[in-house]
């Protein structure tokens, strides 16, 4: 004799699909919220410049973040893992570096030597991610260190001068249609294709529930380490890319470049949103992000800001995002 039950069945997700859901759920409030900031600010210094509201202005600065935007959405998935790298602007230098070796020393043509700068910067994302997952040391530690070797290379590798490339990479910053240039479409496609790679894959899913619960994750037979390993090596591959987009605005390879340019890429992902404590995050958001502090650097050059009233202005805006982040993270325990 056969029994049935009138039992429902069980139609809720499992746990890191659950968090995946919330975490990519940034609603539509918050990017009105980031828009309206955003046009406020160029508001202001309309007001406060009569140069600032032209089109030239929107273009110079539509054509100088391609470089910020690739490497922000890096460090979006870095965040969202609940890691952090600080090594960025030093594999950006490492990687023209390369780039500049293998095309005046070793005379390779300038595809060849652009997939190797990509390489080498990809490398060393995955040496920080390995050891971060191998030894269970901190990534804000681990990408200390890369930093700093990272940038000796550099130094070594040029010389500690500057290397003259020439025109070989000019193409991807030569305006084309209406002013834009190949690097800026590049970027928005980046962009594009990571938002749905973050809410439409099981990959982008698995993030999310890695930087919410690891330990839920890896309960539900997911291992997350060969996950947070890819995360670090895409922030370095996306860093070389950056190195590409300085490369063609400046021909020039520079073991300098990208000096403190990891406090502008993870101020503009905290701005658009993501959480320092993982497990929420939106590339989109991370663009308006970037779109406010690179609006935000034009307004204060255009109205005369010395340097120092520059860097506090900026250093207020990163506290006020971190403040607003931690914020919303007591509030979404509060709900929970």
């Amino acid at each position: 004799m056969t029994t049935s039950s009138n039992k429902p069945a069980d139609t809720t997700p499992p746990a890191p699909a659950r968090s995946a859901n919330a975490g990519t759920r940034m609603g539509l409030n918050s990017y009105l919220g980031l828009a309206g900031a955003l046009i406020a600010m160029i508001a202001l210094f309309s007001v406060l410049s009569s140069h600032f509201l032209t089109y030239d202005t929107f273009i110079t600065i539509a054509n100088q973040i391609p470089d910020l935007v690739v490497m922000a959405v890096g460090m979006t998935f870095v965040l969202i893992i609940a890691g952090i790298d600080l090594s960025v602007g030093s594999v950006l230098a490492l990687a023209a570096s390369a780039v500049s070796v293998a095309s005046l020393q070793w005379h390779l043509n300038p595809i060849v030597s652009g997939l190797f700068g990509l390489v080498v910067a990809a490398v060393a994302g995955t040496l920080t991610g390995a050891v971060t997952v191998a030894w269970r040391i901190p990534s804000f530690i681990v990408s200390l260190g890369v930093l700093e070797m990272a940038r000796g290379f550099a130094y070594q590798l040029t010389n500690s001068r500057t290397s003259y490339i020439g025109d070989a990479f000019d193409w991807l910053a030569n305006p084309i249609a209406v002013g834009i240039s190949p690097a800026f479409v590049i970027a928005v496609v980046v962009m594009i294709v990571a938002q749905l790679v973050l809410t439409r894959t099981v990959f982008g899913r698995y993030l999310i529930g890695i930087g919410t619960n690891e330990e839920a994750v890896r309960l539900a037979g997911i291992d997350p380490r060969p996950y947070k390993i890819l995360v670090f090596a895409l922030m370095g591959a996306f860093a070389g890319l950056a190195a590409l987009f300085q490369i063609s605005r400046l021909e020039a390879a520079d073991p300098n470049a990208g000096s403190g340019a990891e406090l502008q890429v993870i101020a503009a992902v905290v701005i658009g949103g993501t959480s320092l404590m993982g497990g929420r995050g939106s590339v989109i958001s991370t663009f308006f992000g970037v779109l406010i502090i690179s609006v935000l650097a034009a307004g204060l050059a255009q109205i005369g800001a010395n340097e120092p009233t520059k860097r506090i202005i900026t250093g207020a805006v990163i506290v006020v995002a971190v403040v607003l982040d931690t914020y919303r993270s007591h509030r979404a325990k509060r709900r929970a």
